[in-house]
């Protein structure tokens, strides 16, 4: 049967088409522009304190990891608490933790 669909739409089934389970689930919902997983690339923020960075969790505490500069060899390492913004140390970038929920 894989065969006649491949053969009839001229070319191989789309991630869709092959798609079961979980990843169905979560294909469903990117459609929908929900995005659970951190699928998509995350949004620019400024960092300031009026303009932080959003960060998901399920939880409402998570600790993230802020690569200060692009060629840094440390990771400043930050608790985020629901309700709050957080800065980084060395930085100064603000972190805030937005709820998020799994399909």
């Amino acid at each position: 049967a894989a065969g006649s669909r491949e053969a009839s739409s001229g070319g191989m089934a789309t991630d869709e088409e092959q798609a079961t389970g979980m990843e169905r689930k979560v294909l469903d919902t990117i459609k929908k522009g929900v995005d659970p997983y951190g699928v998509f690339p995350s949004k620019p923020y400024g960092g300031t304190k009026d303009d932080p960075h959003l960060v998901p969790s399920l939880t409402n505490v998570r600790l993230v990891g802020c690569i200060c500069e692009e060629d840094a060899t440390e990771t400043y390492y930050i608790w985020l608490h629901k309700d709050k913004i957080e800065r980084c140390p060395s930085c100064g970038a603000h972190f805030k933790l937005v709820p998020c929920e799994l399909p």
